[in-house]
């Protein structure tokens, strides 16, 4: 193991067969709850990929499916190719097995495929949660990789200890916290988040932009329920991939599993800079596309509409002329957002996702001076004055930038509920004309001046 491998960070696998509590560890190891925990083995389908500190070093840390070699489903086959390509990119493998059980033909099978690989590995039973258990810990040396590190993820036992041990194996590596801390200041990475409907294509969409295939494709709606944070370089900038499990509409969320992916999805949407919203060509735009354009307005994101799956176009120049007309009806409310024809089958266009995304990064960091913001409104308000509500009128004090990402403005009035929906549209409109934050969603807000103010200040 060196650190002179692909990634910038050192990756750590966690393997092993199914509920085992490889995703209890992940979630343990990285302080968060991100991989998605039930008792349903085989819950974790794809691999997934998080940024956490072992003892101060920066790692990315890998859950993947279980290692199952009695495949029932069509499914299982990628899960295991999944896992298997984990394994073949880690920098240090955890293999997890179940200290309350005995050693069944998946552990040994598992074993033998590790012994194989010349990276190092570190052997762990968890669920030994009491001495009983402890003390037969040795029939798992038959797997041949020693005496086990013995934890139990749900009671936090042992788990300081394999941290220790962790640490040990990275910095025999080269691995040292000041130069992965180093790495991993460097540049700040684009959080690009796919997010769609259900097989909307958008695995297909994140295997196209890495060059293989990272996550599962699959004609089963759902089959990505994690989401799945995956580090690229593009033209020297950093990226950040987050592949998500597909969103239905608010009421159309089952319980359980499906659930939590939402919850999972909505939580990508929160963490990323810019989204693309990933649509069907083959099946139009549906009812489910507007509700999910809505959970990304609400958190006043990027926004990319990607239309995927165009090389089933017949006469692609009608076609996208249709698709345009459709995109302007139904997302009237987007006309920021710039709209990409892709084909992630071909690869067609990919490369126009990464400099879209980095123009809209740049929109989203403008900083406008105030003194400009305010010759703005007057000369807006003067042009087109808003309705009187009864003998009330609206007047404007201040208007100000007071953030980004997203960008943020403050308008400073002497009556919030004087503003009627239609002005402010006016407003924004105007502001886009004149400033662009072309790919962004804007997020203005309109406070009321202190009454007692309204007589010392005149306004603008």
């Amino acid at each position: 193991m060196t650190n002179t491998t692909a990634h910038k960070l050192p990756f750590i696998a966690i393997v092993g067969k199914p509920n085992v509590g490889k995703s209890s560890l992940f979630n343990r190891l990285i302080q968060k709850r991100v991989a998605i925990i039930t008792d349903e083995a085989g819950t974790t389908r794809d691999r997934v990929f998080q940024r956490c500190q072992i003892e101060g070093i920066q790692t990315i840390m890998v859950d993947t499916g279980g290692l199952e070699y009695n495949q029932k489903h069509p499914l299982e086959a990628d899960m295991q190719s999944q896992a298997h390509l984990a394994i073949k990119e880690a920098d240090l493998i955890l293999f997890i097995t179940d200290g309350q059980s005995v050693p069944t033909q998946d552990d040994y099978e598992a074993a033998k495929i590790l012994r194989r690989q010349s990276k190092k590995i570190i052997f762990v039973c968890n669920k030994v949660d009491n001495a009983k258990i402890g003390h037969n810990l040795i029939t798992w040396t038959e797997l041949g990789f020693g005496q086990p590190v013995s934890i139990s993820v749900i009671h936090n036992l042992g788990v300081e200890k394999l941290q220790n041990i962790i640490k040990e194996h990275l910095e025999k590596a080269g691995w040292t916290a000041e130069n992965t801390t180093s790495e991993e200041e460097k540049g700040k990475s684009v959080k690009l988040a796919i997010i769609g409907r259900p097989n909307a294509g958008k695995s297909s969409l994140v295997n196209a932009i890495v060059g293989h295939n990272r996550v599962i494709v699959s004609d089963v709606p759902g089959t990505t329920r994690d989401a799945i944070d995956i580090e690229i370089e593009k033209n020297g900038h950093p990226f950040t991939i987050i592949d998500t499990a597909g969103l239905r509409r608010r009421g159309k969320i089952e319980q359980g599993i499906e659930k939590y992916s939402t919850f999972r999805t909505i939580n990508a949407i929160e963490r990323a800079d810019v989204v693309c919203l990933v649509l069907d060509y083959s099946v139009g735009i549906r009812a489910q596309d507007l509700h999910i354009s809505s959970y990304i307005i609400e958190a006043h994101k990027g926004l990319i509409i990607v239309i995927n799956k165009t090389d089933l176009m017949e006469d692609k120049e009608d076609e996208l002329n249709r698709i345009g007309r459709l995109l302007k009806h139904r997302f009237d409310y987007l006309a920021w957002a710039p709209a990409l024809f892709v084909s992630a089958k071909n690869k067609k266009n990919i490369d126009l996702i990464f400099e879209s995304a980095l123009e809209i990064e740049e929109q989203r960091n403008k900083l406008i001076e105030h003194d400009e913001l305010k010759d703005f409104i007057t000369q807006k308000f003067r042009q087109h004055q808003p309705s009187t509500v009864g003998r009330n009128k609206l007047c404007f004090y201040d208007f100000e930038q007071i953030g980004i990402k997203p960008p943020t403005f403050k308008f400073t009035v002497n009556q919030e509920d004087y503003i009627h929906f239609s002005y402010k549209r006016y407003i924004e409109n105007e502001f886009r004309k004149t400033y662009g934050y072309v790919g962004t969603s804007i997020n203005f807000l309109y406070k009321a001046i202190d009454k007692r103010l309204t007589k010392k200040l005149k306004p603008l």
